[in-house]
């Protein structure tokens, strides 16, 4: 299928369809996707091997990130959020800390009323200070798309040692101040079935999302070209019936289709 990278620092603004008007920042290289996961459903597509790290320079994404505000702003569209995403893990930037410090200011300066969100696969969390720097976004989105160490390994191709257990570790040193957020879908991948809907997989996850407790969860599905080509989308009515079981926790769930 078709999928393709984001070739801007800043872009957009998108219609996203859990954040609202969204302003994105891509902190990583605008011709190749870098991140340590290869997701099977990643509109960006599969990761290049042997590509050199590089990300976009601090100075470069405040200045551009500014002037795109004061634009919108000018113009009266304001965003409703300012969205880390883009082409890979916007944690893994080496200056991630203090470009959050300088969204944070630039937002209070010339859009007080967006809201700053990442979006992360929770790969980084480890590190105090990318920790530190995400409860000071108002939207700190992680990823959890299953419970088990096989199926993360076989839908998000995690690069190195990742462990789903030391992962949940770590989002409960967030006390609660954290968005869980699950990707759902079925289908096949390289001969084998892919399905992290089955009763096992759903009772396996709300289990994890009991014990983190997070603010709130978003659950999904496929709405994009994706790299694998037989995945499918999971029916709305079934991601409402896991919704539905997510908030009899006492978590609010939303759901997107």
């Amino acid at each position: 299928m078709s999928t393709s990278l984001f070739d801007q620092v800043i872009f957009g603004p998108v219609h996203s369809r859990r954040l609202g008007l969204s302003l994105g920042v891509n902190l990583l290289p605008v011709d190749n996707k870098l991140c340590n996961f290869n997701c099977i459903y990643c509109e960006c597509g599969w990761g290049a091997k042997g590509v050199r790290p590089r990300f976009n320079p601090r100075d470069e994404v405040r200045r551009l990130l500014g002037a795109k505000l004061r634009e919108m702003v000018a113009e009266g569209t304001p965003p409703d959020v300012i969205t880390f995403a883009g082409n890979g893990e916007p944690t893994m930037h080496p200056e991630f800390p203090a470009i959050i410090d300088d969204t944070i200011a630039l937002r209070d300066e010339i859009c007080p009323s967006a809201r700053v969100s990442v979006l992360s696969n929770a790969t980084m969390i480890g590190r105090k200070e990318v920790r530190e720097a995400l409860l000071k976004v108002d939207n700190n989105i992680l990823k959890l798309d299953s419970a088990f160490d096989e199926t993360v390994r076989l839908i998000d191709g995690p690069n190195g040692d990742y462990s789903v257990a030391r992962t949940v570790e770590r989002m409960k040193l967030f006390d609660g101040h954290l968005i869980v957020q699950t990707m759902f879908l079925r289908g096949w991948f390289e001969g084998r079935r892919v399905d992290n809907t089955t009763e096992r997989e759903v009772e396996a996850w709300l289990r994890l999302i009991a014990g983190i407790a997070p603010r709130q969860v978003m659950i999904y599905t496929i709405d994009r070209d994706t790299p694998a080509e037989e995945l499918e989308k999971v029916p709305v009515d079934e991601l409402r019936a896991i919704a539905a079981r997510v908030e009899a926790l006492g978590v609010p769930c939303s759901v997107a289709g």
